[in-house]
């Protein structure tokens, strides 16, 4: 913990995650209102960003390849966004502003999340007594929000609500659904999911380094098997992949 350690001495920090967190900590230890976080505290937040940010990018970006394995034509939809966007092969970084030109790529994702989001279902507790709708909810509720089941309604995203669709996305996020707010795979509100656009960014460039330089299709051995624990992952990845 010496980076932690110095910047309760009052050294620098850097503008990374651990800095910003750090440097944060300790505007609210130095505030004085007891609400700043143990050197183990820092340490435990660490491990979830790691272990949170880690598993469910490697989910996402796996359903997103399995799913273009499948949907080929799709897969070269986006591959030619890619090749018009940043060229046939680079081994420059990706700008991030020409990440934001990749359309196809974002409806791809969001089809991607409605189908496989990284929850299944969100977890929420009532901490004051809380009106929703016409509903009272008292103080210490148990909210339990079935996020696959909303996502995959045919009342909420048409006949089709299980196909692999991303058109449905063409016109935003809040034109996607019959009824707006039922899509959010990272949550929503204050506690909204910190690693969302962190994530999209890496699923971006992931997928855009993978389609300049290969084709690739499922594998005649693979089976669909999602596996839940926590988190909603593929069993298997069965992928034969064909160098450009």
């Amino acid at each position: 913990m010496r980076v932690y350690q110095e910047a309760v001495a009052g050294g620098t920090t850097s503008s990374d995650l651990l800095g910003i967190l750090l440097e944060s900590n300790l505007n609210e230890i130095e505030s004085g209102n007891n609400k700043g976080l143990s050197g183990d505290d820092v340490i435990e937040e660490c491990k979830l960003f790691y272990l949170a940010g880690q598993e469910s990018s490697t989910n996402f970006i796996a359903w997103t390849l399995i799913l273009l394995g499948k949907h080929l034509e799709w897969q070269q939809r986006v591959r030619d966004e890619v090749i018009q966007v940043f060229g046939s092969a680079t081994i420059q970084p990706y700008d991030f502003h020409k990440l934001n030109q990749l359309k196809i790529m974002n409806m791809i994702f969001h089809e991607v999340l409605r189908l496989y989001p990284p929850l299944s279902v969100l977890y929420r507790v009532t901490n004051a007594d809380s009106k929703l709708g016409n509903i009272t909810l008292p103080a210490g509720v148990d909210v339990i929000v079935p996020l696959l089941s909303l996502h995959v309604d045919k009342d909420l995203w048409g006949d089709n609500a299980l196909e692999f669709n991303p058109e449905r996305f063409k016109n935003g996020i809040v034109n996607a659904s019959k009824i707006p707010g039922v899509y959010y795979p990272f949550g929503g509100g204050p506690r909204v999911c910190i690693g969302q656009n962190f994530a999209l960014v890496e699923g971006k460039v992931t997928l855009a380094a993978i389609l300049q330089r290969f084709s690739f299709e499922l594998a005649s051995s693979y089976k669909h098997s999602p596996q839940w624990n926590i988190l909603i992952h593929p069993h298997h990845v069965n992928l034969v992949l064909h160098k450009l």
